[in-house]
């Protein structure tokens, strides 16, 4: 049954409404039933790396998400959705490297009037399913457009899928004959300036160290001017000492160190970060790349000639297009789109 657009925009803000008074209670310590308490403990349980922290700042974004006016904002940039149409079934095959790194897929599934049909990841069921369960209680109807599969995915009429390129193969190979979107992995980088302000160097922390720098979107390695002397960087640094804490987090960082002592690679460390100068994109966790640069020309070189690996670029430097402001690679807007590739679009042609 077809739900018209404003009621699936409707239920979607309400249940944004209901996921930010859950929030405010939990945060103010006045929570009633604990239950969101309940969804934090039980996702760390299923997967040690979603901390209470990096949890609640994927919840915050979700929130954000779906505010009325960010939403009907980007759904009013596609006037196709008045088009009425039965929907069709959308297969999504969820990563689950960060905490609800699949919503984005499903909310545009829903906005767009067709069907959902996810293998979750065992990772990161916990979450999903407490989301599409708020969704749900603001409007029943949705519970239709809704399937979690248990196994393999079956009956669908296009596939989106998030995975390593190992698993981007497997998908071409099994999923190339039905309209798809398959992406592979990316890593962010960040260009820091010869001169580049303390503060935004604190921002850039961010983008480094949440969620332990498992994202694509997170900033994996970073361009610094030739002879850039690292004091000020690892300064910047200090406020998420607290990483080292996390016994998985510690456990990457400790085995990595010990690698480069036994090999003598050449490497700085502040007590929780390494960094090692390498030309690859995608560093260990606990690891941070870097690589020097000459002038503006060079490195708009290097990052052209690697885009396709690259999810975003953190800088402020005028020369570089499409560039991102430091601290914000993990609070992308509903139009920056994984790989560039435009979900909403894909799934509004499919009709």
């Amino acid at each position: 049954m077809f739900i018209l657009k404003d009621k699936r925009l409707n239920a979607l803000i309400e249940a944004g409404l209901m996921l930010k008074r859950l929030l405010d209670e939990y945060k103010s310590g006045n929570y009633r039933s604990g239950y969101l308490h309940e969804i934090l403990e039980q996702s760390a349980i299923e997967n040690p790396w979603f901390t209470g922290e990096n949890v609640l700042h994927a919840l915050d974004g979700i929130v954000n998400d779906l505010s009325a006016e960010t939403l009907q904002k980007w759904a009013g940039q596609y006037p196709e959705l008045n088009i009425e149409n039965p929907g069709k079934e959308i297969g999504v095959i969820m990563a689950g490297n960060i905490p609800l790194v699949g919503w984005r897929d499903m909310l545009c599934i829903l906005l767009s009037g067709n069907r959902l049909r996810a293998k979750l990841s065992s990772k990161d069921k916990v979450l999903m399913k407490f989301i599409s369960s708020l969704i749900i209680s603001s409007y029943p109807e949705l519970e239709q457009n809704i399937y979690f599969e248990d196994e393999g995915l079956t009956h669908f009429d296009a596939i989106i899928a998030t995975g390593s390129n190992n698993s981007a193969r497997y998908f071409d190979y099994y999923f190339g004959k039905y309209p798809h979107i398959i992406r592979k992995n990316r890593n962010s980088i960040a260009v820091i300036g010869k001169d580049e302000p303390v503060f935004h160097l604190e921002l850039l922390a961010r983008d480094i160290f949440t969620y332990f720098g498992l994202g694509c979107r997170n900033v994996s390695k970073i361009y610094v001017p030739e002879g850039y002397n690292f004091d000020s960087f690892f300064n910047a640094m200090e406020a998420y000492r607290f990483v080292i804490n996390h016994n998985k987090y510690a456990n990457n960082y400790e085995y990595n160190k010990a690698i480069y002592l036994v090999n003598r690679q050449e490497h700085l460390d502040n007590g929780f970060l390494l960094l090692t100068e390498n030309q690859g994109l995608s560093s260990p966790v606990g690891v941070l790349y870097y690589e020097y640069y000459n002038d503006s020309r060079q490195i708009a070189y290097l990052i052209e000639s690697q885009i396709n690996n690259i999810q975003c670029v953190v800088s402020l430097q005028p020369y570089l297009n499409n560039s991102i402001n430091f601290g914000s690679s993990q609070m992308p807007g509903l139009d920056d789109y994984a790989d560039n590739a435009d979900v909403l679009k894909f799934l509004i042609n499919l009709q």
